[in-house]
């Protein structure tokens, strides 16, 4: 019988369903530490290197998911070699058919596993059948490496990407932890180049890397995580207990929750490939600077939001066949893009408000290109007031438990708003209220304060990073809750 220190240690190295590995947790940042200081000894290697990270990629994936992690090494070895066929069939029917194996296999397992009770609850709704779903695990991150996998196959189909003969470097590429379970979705274009290069960790990266570690880190687990336990999720598990000034805060709540929470990921992702010297380009920009839904998603999830334009968007006929049909096409591309995020209505109806909100920037647009107008400061502000608060008002069908919580919160708002209890509430959620202004602050200082901030780490000395790290870590432990509080994007 092992002490019981030593039972919790190795307990710790085990899958556990209710403590999945995540960047902000402990036990991550301890690992993390060994596995720096092995890979650096190895940066001189390539097939060891090479290895190592793949060995520890498929071990946080499967602290993740648990046995799961044999469907990731499936998609890893069947598209590894149908792009290879893909690029030397002679035929293009040959082509043709294998692409269709990919696309059918990959998006068959995110069909079982993401929408088989979906899709069964809504036929028995239909058919009038009984309620009853079946006990399917969903492996975090699938929605991620599918995608990623699949934008592989066709890149080398569409002749834009050679495909590579190294098992090693395509195991590499779709499994890499950084981005593995939450993204940025990564193009092999941009990622399998530099697989084998010398590992070059300039001064530069290792200070955006820590800079980047350190602001999503805080943003994570210090301003999503607090907002959310201690104000959001009330009022969004039961809105009608609550006022419509209440529910309305809540609704900014979520909207900053849900971008400290992704954007926070993305930041300490990208953060640990520059320590590792890998780069990922930016997933998000000041998303709610702007001042239209189409700038809106240029600057939110932007691998995702490129990742439709170029795969979907672009493959349905894009905006080559008529304006008309691209509004349809607009529109189906967000509705899928929707039903990406959840096996739900709620996120078919949060897509398609966003495709037609799109579509109805689209018809604006071809209409103000023919006037030499420039729109003035007023116009402007009105046009980010209104794309701002559209996208939070899209944001409670997205976070709401259900279409008729949605509905109900939205009726709070607008039918019982009221002033009166305003006083009260800032005295009883003033540290919450405290710690939103702040986040909302952030987001909306000018970026030359944020590149101040990058550079004054980068110029820090080795010592001093040091010192912002582990003061970083004792702050998230100082604020952590009771329990591991996964990124909101896991269940995607």
């Amino acid at each position: 019988m092992l002490p019981i220190d030593l039972q919790k240690l190795v307990g710790q190295f085990i899958y556990q369903p209710d403590q999945p590995m995540i960047f902000n947790s402990g036990f991550f940042l301890f690992l993390f530490t060994g596995f720096l200081f092995t890979y650096y000894l190895l940066s001189d290697t390539t097939r060891p290197k090479l290895i190592f990270v793949i060995l520890f990629s498929f071990y946080f994936y499967y602290k993740s998911s648990g046995i799961y992690f044999l469907v990731l090494a499936s998609c890893t070895l069947m598209d590894f070699q149908l792009a290879k066929v893909i690029q030397d069939a002679s035929r293009p029917s040959l082509k043709k058919f294998l692409l269709l194996v990919s696309l059918s296999v990959n998006l068959s397992l995110l069909a079982y596993f993401k929408y088989t009770n979906f899709l069964f609850d809504l036929f028995n709704g239909l058919a009038g059948g009984p309620d009853r779903s079946f006990d399917i695990f969903l492996p975090v991150g699938i929605s991620f490496f599918t995608f990623q996998s699949l934008s592989y196959t066709l890149d080398v189909y569409r002749g834009n990407l050679k495909a590579t003969d190294s098992i090693l470097d395509y195991a590499f590429y779709l499994s890499f932890f950084p981005q593995l379970v939450a993204g940025p979705i990564v193009r092999a274009a941009d990622f399998l180049p530099q697989i084998r290069k010398p590992v070059l960790v300039t001064d530069a990266m290792m200070g955006k890397g820590i800079f980047l570690i350190v602001t999503g880190l805080f943003k994570k687990a210090v301003i999503s995580n607090y907002i959310s336990l201690n104000f959001v999720d009330r009022v969004f598990d039961a809105p009608a207990l609550y006022s419509g000034l209440e529910n309305l805060v809540a609704v900014y709540g979520y909207a900053l929750q849900i971008y400290c929470d992704f954007s926070g990921y993305s930041d300490m992702a990208i953060g640990i490939a520059l320590l590792l010297g890998f780069h990922f380009n930016i997933n998000f920009n000041s998303p709610y600077r702007s001042l239209n839904i189409t700038e809106f998603w240029r600057r939110w999830h932007i691998s995702l939001s490129s990742w439709l334009r170029d795969y979907l968007y672009i493959s349905l006929g894009g905006n080559r066949k008529g304006k008309w049909r691209t509004y349809l096409n607009l529109m189906i591309t967000m509705l899928l893009g929707g039903l990406w995020h959840g096996a739900s209505l709620r996120f078919v109806l949060w897509g398609g408000l966003h495709g037609a909100a799109l579509a109805v920037h689209k018809i604006y647009s071809d209409v103000k290109n023919k006037t030499v107008v420039e729109p003035g400061a007023i116009w402007k502000f009105s046009g980010w007031l209104f794309t701002f608060h559209f996208v939070c008002l899209c944001w409670i069908f997205f976070r709401a438990n259900d279409s008729a919580t949605a509905f109900q919160m939205i009726g709070q708002i607008f039918g019982s708003f009221s002033w009166s209890v305003l006083p009260e509430f800032i005295e009883g959620y003033r540290w919450v209220l405290l710690l939103m202004l702040f986040g909302y602050v952030l987001h909306f200082l000018p970026e030359p304060f944020e590149r101040r901030a990058e550079s004054l780490v980068i110029s820090m000395p080795l010592a001093g990073k040091l010192v912002l790290m582990v003061a970083a870590i004792i702050l998230v432990i100082q604020t952590k809750s009771a329990g591991i509080q996964p990124f909101i994007y896991f269940q995607f």
